[in-house]
């Protein structure tokens, strides 16, 4: 089984609703976001996929937050921005570009992180 990873960065503001403590107020991150596909096969030079094609893909999602206030965000006004939901958020935006997708790490510092997979 192969595995390759790459990473990007963004930074936004967010609040978390309903939760008792000073993420209930407005603070930003600077955002490192990790992906990860597998694949048991390579291709006729013997790569998984590109990586620069990984980082487009990627950082045409991360765009899109960067510089944001999260909470604004069509999505995440029905659901709270924690690293969690926006580990999955991520993954859902990337699946259907990427189908080896394996993983989604979201890092909100540089000892906490959450990932998603399916």
């Amino acid at each position: 089984m192969y595995s390759l990873k790459v990473e990007g960065v963004f930074s936004s503001a967010h609040n978390l609703r309903g939760y008792k403590g000073k993420c209930e107020d407005l603070h930003g991150h600077n955002w490192r976001v990790e992906i990860s596909i597998k694949s048991q096969d390579l291709d006729n030079i013997g790569m998984v996929l590109d990586f620069k094609y990984l980082k487009k893909k990627l950082n045409a999602v991360l765009e899109k937050m960067d510089h944001k206030y999260l909470n604004k965000l069509t999505f995440f006004k029905k659901v709270n921005p924690t690293s969690e939901k926006i580990a999955k958020y991520i993954y859902d935006q990337l699946k259907t570009q990427i189908p080896l997708l394996n993983s989604v790490t979201v890092w909100e510092n540089s000892t906490s992180s959450a990932t998603y997979e399916e």
